[in-house]
């Protein structure tokens, strides 16, 4: 899946650009094809813990195969997940 809708190729949702996360946010990582990502394509689609913000991109803990790694990722690639309560 390397192709955005007719519609919305070359646009990106400046909502997703600039949303703000918290340190301890569940996110899900999903690729936004318009920009360049920064991290390996095989975390498409993985889920992760924010850990702090450095400049305009954040720091997201990923468990990969039993060990924990980080990643800089910018916040368009980032989408928040519901916790329930």
């Amino acid at each position: 899946m390397n192709k955005k809708p007719i519609k919305e190729k070359g646009k990106i949702k400046f909502s997703r650009y600039f949303q703000e996360l918290k340190q301890g946010d569940r996110v899900a990582i999903v690729r936004d094809i318009s920009i360049k990502a920064e991290f390996p394509k095989r975390f498409q689609g993985r889920t992760g813990v924010i850990e702090a913000r450095r400049g305009s991109v954040y720091v997201v803990k990923i468990n990969d195969n039993n060990r924990e790694k980080t990643f800089l990722v910018p916040p368009v690639h980032l989408k928040k997940m519901e916790t329930k309560q």
